[in-house]
């Protein structure tokens, strides 16, 4: 995927996770779950064979959002995991990780 639509996608994921920290309708919140949930998915897509650490998180972050089956953590706990996931997003961006190389150049492990 292209790299300008993924970095797009996480800041509009960082600064509507940031925006849960107001006070808003609970509309709002539903809608960041849907949005959320979609844009994680895209992230773990388009990384699954490249970095398994970051589509491990980005997968099981979708998993934890996702407004079908929801799971309450009670509104303090939902703060920091908005600021975790914004920082995290964010930081994304910019950090280039090294893909962990589990085989020799044999091919064994």
């Amino acid at each position: 995927m292209e790299k300008i639509i993924l970095i797009s996608i996480k800041l509009i994921l960082s600064l509507l996770f940031v925006g849960c920290l107001l006070s808003w309708p609970y509309s709002y919140f539903e809608l960041v779950r849907f949005i959320g949930m979609i844009g994680f998915g895209v992230l773990a897509y388009d990384i699954r064979e490249k970095d398994k650490f970051w589509f491990v998180l980005w997968l099981s972050s979708a998993t934890l959002v996702n407004p079908f089956f929801k799971i309450a953590l009670g509104r303090e706990l939902w703060n920091v995991i908005d600021v975790i996931w914004a920082i995290l997003l964010i930081s994304s961006i910019f950090l280039r990780r090294k893909p962990i190389n589990y085989y020799n150049k044999q091919g064994s492990v």
